[in-house]
C-alpha cells in the first residue's frame, strides 16, 4: 500500500514539474512576442506623428481666423453704432426727436465703453477721441434741452391756482378778500382745510417725463452738477415769483417798526396766510417735483431741493424775524401768539418736507423762528406786569368810571384765556390735568393783583372819599364781569371770585356811607328828640321812632331842615349826575339801595314835619321833592353814559360816533 502511494505521489510530481516547464517555454515565447510589438508600434507612431502636428496647426489657425473675423465683426458693428449716433448728434434735432437722441446717446456710450475696455481695441484712440467729442457734444445739447424744457414750463404759480386747491373755500370770494385785511373771519374760518387740500400742478406731465428722461440720463453721464445748477437757477427764481404773487417779499426790521399798528395786523394775517400757503402747498409741490424729475431715491436731489428753496424761505421767515426784532408793546400779544401758533403747527410740515442733511438748515432756521416768538411772548408778558406796576398813578377818570387800563388788562386777560394751550406749550406747561399751579395761571393771578394794586394807587388820588369807593367798586366789578364772561371759573377758582364780588358790594356799601351821609343826617331827629320824638342811625340808614308828641315845635326850625335837606341832597345829585357806573345792572343796583336808605327816611320826614309847613306861604319852596320825583331824581344818577348816548342819536334811531 505504501509503495502503490509512493508511486502515485512520484507521478504526480512528475507531472507538475513538466506542467512548469511548459509554462516556461510559453512565457518565453510571449516575451519574445510583446518584444516583437513594442518595435512594430513605435514605427507606426513615427510614422504617424508629423501628420498629427500638421492637423493641430490646422485647427489653431482655423481658430485664430474664426475669432479674427467675430472681432472685426464687433469692432464695425461699434463703429456703425458711432456713425448712426453722429449723423444723430450732428442734425442737433433734439427738440424733435427726445427718444432718438437719448438712444444715439446710448450708442455712443456702449462705443466707448467697448473701445476703452477691450484690450485689442486699445489703440483705436483716433476713434475714442472722435467718440468722447460726440459725447461731449450730446451732453452739451442735452443740458440745453433741459434747461429750454424747463424755462418753459416752469411758470410762477398764480392765486387763481392756489386757491383752486382749497377743496372748501367760497368760490364765490375774491383772491383779494381772501389775504387781504377784509377777509380775517373768513381765512381764519379756513385755515384748518389745507390739511384737505391738493398740491398745485407746477408741470405738465408731459414735460415731466421729458425732464425725467433728461435727468436720468444725466447721471449716467456723470454730468448732473450740471442738470442740478439749471435746476436750481430756473425753480428758484420761479419759487420766489410765486411768492411775489402771494404778497410775499422780504421785509426788514425797519420796515416793520414804521408800519402803523393797524397796517401791520393786516400784514400778520397776510403773513399767518401766507406761511400755510407758502409751505403746505408751494414747497410741498416743489419738494415731490424735485422727486419726480430726479427720482425719489436719487442721494443728491435733497441738495437741489434745499438750494431751490432756501432763498424763499428766507423771504418768507424774514417778516416774522421783523416782528420779533422790532419794539413790541404788551397790545401785541395776540398777534405775537398767532404768529407762533401758525409756524409752531406747520413746523411738522416743515420737518416732513425739509428732510435729510442737506436741508437741515431749513429746518432750523425755521425753528428758530418759533424760538424767536416763544421768547418775544415771554418778554412781552413780562414788560407788561411791567407796564402795568408802572402805571401812571395820576392817571384817573375824573368820573369814577373803568379806567382804561382795567379794560385794556381785560383783554389782555382773554387773551391769555383764548390762548392757554399755546402760552402753556410756550412756558413748557403740560395741557393735562386741572392744576392751578402753573406759570401761566399764577402770572393771570399775578397781573390782575398788579392791576388792582395800581387800581388802588390810583383811587387814593380822589379828593372826594366817595368817589374813591365808587371807582374801585366800577374797576373791580369789570374784572370780574370780564372773567366771569370768559367762563373761566374753573381756572381762577369759585372762591376768588366770590371774594371779589364780596369786594364790590363793600366797595358801592361804602361808597353809599360816605357819599350820602350827610344827606340822610340832614333827615335825622338828633338834637330834636323832644320836639320830633324819633332817632335815626344815618350811617346804618335804619330808623326808630317813639311815640312822644311835642307842640312847641317851631316852622321856621322846621324850614331850616328841609332847606338843609334840599341843599344837600341838590349838591350831592350835581355832583354825583356827572359821575359814571357802565354796567346798567350794577348802577341800577347802586340806585336802589341809595333809594332804600334816602325814601324811606324822606317819606317819615314828611310824615313827622311836613304838615308844619304844607300849609304854611311858600310851602313848596320847602318842600321841593315828594317821594316820587325824588325817586325819578335818583333814577338818573350815573347816567353820563346813558345821557350822551342819547344825544347822538338820530330821531331814526341811528346812533353815530360823538
Amino acid at each position: 500500500m505504501e509503495r502503490a502511494a509512493e508511486a502515485a505521489i512520484r507521478a504526480k510530481v512528475k507531472q507538475l514539474r513538466e506542467a512548469i516547464h511548459s509554462s516556461e517555454a510559453i512565457l518565453e515565447e510571449a516575451a519574445v512576442i510583446g518584444t516583437s510589438l513594442s518595435s512594430h508600434k513605435a514605427a507606426i507612431d513615427g510614422a504617424i506623428r508629423p501628420a498629427k502636428k500638421r492637423t493641430h496647426m490646422a485647427c489653431r489657425a482655423h481658430d485664430n481666423v474664426r475669432r479674427s473675423l467675430r472681432a472685426a465683426g464687433t469692432i464695425l458693428r461699434h463703429v456703425d453704432l458711432v456713425s448712426e449716433a453722429e449723423h444723430v448728434i450732428l442734425l442737433d434735432r433734439l427738440n424733435e426727436d427726445l427718444n432718438t437722441y437719448l438712444e444715439a446717446v446710448d450708442k455712443l456710450r456702449s462705443a466707448k465703453y467697448f473701445f476703452t475696455s477691450k484690450r485689442s481695441c486699445r489703440d483705436g484712440n483716433d476713434v475714442r477721441e472722435h467718440v468722447n467729442e460726440l459725447l461731449s457734444k450730446a451732453v452739451h445739447g442735452l443740458e440745453n434741452e433741459f434747461q429750454r424744457l424747463l424755462t418753459k414750463c416752469s411758470k410762477p404759480v398764480e392765486f387763481e391756482h392756489i386757491f383752486n386747491c382749497l377743496p372748501s373755500l367760497d368760490q364765490q370770494l375774491s383772491s383779494q378778500n381772501l389775504i387781504g385785511p377784509s377777509a380775517d373771519g373768513y381765512s381764519e374760518a379756513q385755515l384748518n382745510q389745507y390739511d384737505l387740500c391738493t398740491l398745485p400742478t407746477l408741470i405738465d406731465p408731459c414735460y415731466l417725463t421729458l425732464l425725467s428722461k433728461l435727468s436720468q440720463k444725466s447721471v449716467q453721464l456723470d454730468c448732473h452738477q450740471k442738470f442740478m445748477e439749471i435746476y436750481r437757477e430756473i425753480r428758484g427764481s420761479t419759487l420766489e415769483q410765486s411768492l411775489k404773487n402771494l404778497g410775499v417779499e422780504y421785509v426788514t426790521k425797519e420796515e416793520v417798526q414804521h408800519v402803523q399798528a393797524q397796517t401791520l395786523d393786516a400784514k400778520i394775517h397776510h403773513w399767518r396766510q401766507s406761511f400755510r400757503i407758502t409751505v403746505k402747498l408751494l414747497f410741498g409741490s416743489e419738494c415731490m417735483l424735485c422727486d419726480q424729475v430726479f427720482g425719489r431715491k436719487c442721494t443728491w436731489k435733497d441738495n437741489c431741493f434745499a438750494e431751490v428753496t432756501t432763498k424763499s424761505l428766507s423771504t418768507l421767515l424774514s417778516f416774522g424775524e421783523a416782528v420779533v426784532q422790532s419794539q413790541t408793546s404788551p397790545d401785541k400779544l395776540g398777534v405775537l401768539l398767532d404768529m407762533y401758533e401758525a409756524t409752531s403747527e406747520l413746523q411738522p410740515e416743515v420737518e416732513a418736507i425739509f428732510v435729510g442733511n442737506a436741508c437741515s438748515e431749513n429746518r432750523k432756521s425755521a425753528l428758530a423762528l418759533i424760538k424767536s416768538l416763544s421768547q418775544t411772548v415771554k418778554n412781552t408778558l413780562g414788560d407788561f406786569m411791567e407796564y402795568i406796576v408802572n402805571h401812571s398813578a395820576m392817571s384817573m377818570t375824573v368820573d369814577g368810571a373803568v379806567h382804561p387800563l382795567t379794560s385794556y388788562v381785560t383783554d389782555h386777560i382773554k387773551i391769555h384765556f383764548k390762548y392757554q394751550p399755546l402760552l402753556k406749550q410756550i412756558f413748557g406747561e403740560s395741557c393735562v390735568g386741572d392744576r392751578k399751579d402753573t406759570d401761566v395761571t399764577s402770572q393771570l393771578f399775578g397781573v390782575i393783583h398788579a392791576l388792582e394794586t395800581n387800581l388802588a394807587t390810583k383811587a387814593k388820588q380822589y379828593k372826594d372819599l366817595s368817589l374813591e369807593h365808587l371807582f374801585l367798586m366800577n374797576n373791580i366789578h369789570y374784572i370780574v364781569k370780564s372773567i366771569h364772561r370768559l367762563e373761566a371759573k374753573d381756572l381762577f377758582g369759585a372762591d376768588w371770585i366770590e371774594r371779589q364780588r364780596r369786594i364790590v358790594q363793600q366797595q358801592a356799601t361804602q361808597y353809599r356811607r360816605i357819599a350820602w351821609l350827610k344827606v340822610v343826617e340832614s333827615l335825622s331827629t338828633q338834637g330834636y328828640i323832644s320836639l320830633v320824638g324819633y332817632s335815626t342811625d344815618a350811617t346804618q340808614g335804619s330808623f326808630s321812632f317813639r311815640n312822644i308828641k311835642s307842640s312847641a315845635t317851631s316852622r321856621s326850625v322846621i324850614k331850616e331842615r328841609f332847606k338843609r335837606f334840599n341843599m344837600r341832597f341838590e349838591e350831592t345829585f350835581q355832583t354825583q349826575i356827572n359821575w359814571d357806573v357802565p354796567d346798567r345792572d350794577l348802577r341800577e343796583t347802586l340806585i336802589l339801595t341809595i333809594a332804600e336808605i334816602l325814601l324811606p327816611a324822606y317819606r317819615s320826614f314828611l310824615k313827622h314835619f311836613g304838615p308844619l309847613v304844607e300849609n304854611s306861604p311858600g310851602a313848596l319852596k320847602y318842600m321841593k321833592y315828594t317821594p316820587e320825583s325824588l325817586e325819578q331824581a335818583l333814577g338818573n344818577l350815573f347816567a353820563k353814559k346813558l345821557r350822551s348816548d342819547q344825544a347822538t342819536t338820530n330821531s331814526d334811531g341811528n346812533k353815530h360816533p360823538a
